[in-house]
């Protein structure tokens, strides 16, 4: 094979990864135009135009999905075997990327990343917090975390927290200007601060325990968050009630600076797992994550 070509793949791979020059770039600390000229150079040497290109936006075209349905499990295989030779002396290398959601790194991942740096102080972990649903395969990511409902079938899932309680919170501040809700229906009189879905882009309905049922209750407010931990920040700053994970807010709760509010409506969660294509296990950068979660996890 061309030298010149093999050598630009991984720049055509993040491209099609990120649908676009400045993500790559970014990411591959390369300038667009050296990104741009390795898309080229490997399109020249083709023959066929792998990216159709717009003022704005980047797409496969249908060559250059094919051709990248070919390379890529290539490379990764590759790039596997590069880390295997190093994993037996003892290094685990490279880079391993997490699509997470926000809230995974107060949740799960700081005793794991804490004890994995130690262990393993060659290999860098990226958490890419998104709280939207993705194709961690398509999208690039070796493993995602998410809520347990969220996993996807076919995935091998490994359990990082057990069940979470939703709950309703509010600082003393706000309670003794605004009263505490009585009922599940006194919120529509209340300041709620509102959760817009990163991925959809919708406001999230709370989910709540109305006798033997769960309801989903529209809420409003003077404020709107995409971070559980600012939706946490406002309910302490007494702007209103928050809807959050009991983990988030034990220490405030503990130290009366947030009270629950309507404890019998609180419903809970499956909990957060590390889920991964059964195939990606077999990385050793992987491996070692795995290793070091289930050791935190039933500490």
């Amino acid at each position: 094979m061309d030298r010149d070509l093999f050598g630009h793949l991984p720049v055509v791979i993040c491209v099609a990864r990120h649908c676009g020059f400045a993500a790559a770039a970014a990411e591959l600390g390369m300038s667009p135009s050296a990104v741009s000229h390795a898309v080229r150079t490997v399109e020249d040497r083709l023959g066929e135009p792998l990216f159709a290109r717009t003022t704005r936006s980047v797409s496969l075209t249908e060559a250059g999905a094919r051709f990248l349905a070919g390379v890529g499990p290539a490379l990764d295989d590759i790039g596997k075997a590069v880390e295997g030779l190093t994993a037996r002396r003892g290094e685990v290398t490279g880079l391993l990327r997490i699509n997470a959601p926000r809230i995974a790194l107060d949740l799960a991942l700081l005793p794991i990343l804490a004890k994995l740096a130690w262990q393993h102080p060659r290999l860098t972990v990226e958490v890419y917090s998104n709280d939207a649903y993705v194709d961690i395969v398509a999208q690039g990511f070796d493993a995602g975390i998410r809520l347990g409902e969220a996993v996807q079938q076919d995935m091998v899932a490994l359990r990082l927290t057990g069940p979470l309680k939703s709950i309703l919170v509010a600082s003393k501040d706000y309670i003794a200007a605004k009263g505490a809700p009585r009922t599940i229906a006194d919120l529509h009189q209340h300041n709620c601060i509102g959760f817009r879905m990163t991925g959809s882009g919708g406001i999230y309905d709370w989910e709540l325990r109305d006798g033997d049922k769960i309801i989903a209750v529209k809420t409003s407010g003077t404020a709107l968050v995409t971070d559980a931990g600012h939706a946490r920040d406002l309910a302490l700053a007494g702007i209103g009630i928050a809807y959050t994970f009991e983990p988030l807010v034990r220490r405030h709760l503990r130290e009366g600076r947030l009270k629950s509010l309507l404890p019998q409506s609180a419903v809970e969660e499956d909990g957060l797992f590390l889920y991964y294509p059964r195939r990606a296990s077999l990385a050793p950068k992987l491996r070692a994550f795995i290793d070091v979660a289930k050791a935190v996890v039933s500490r």
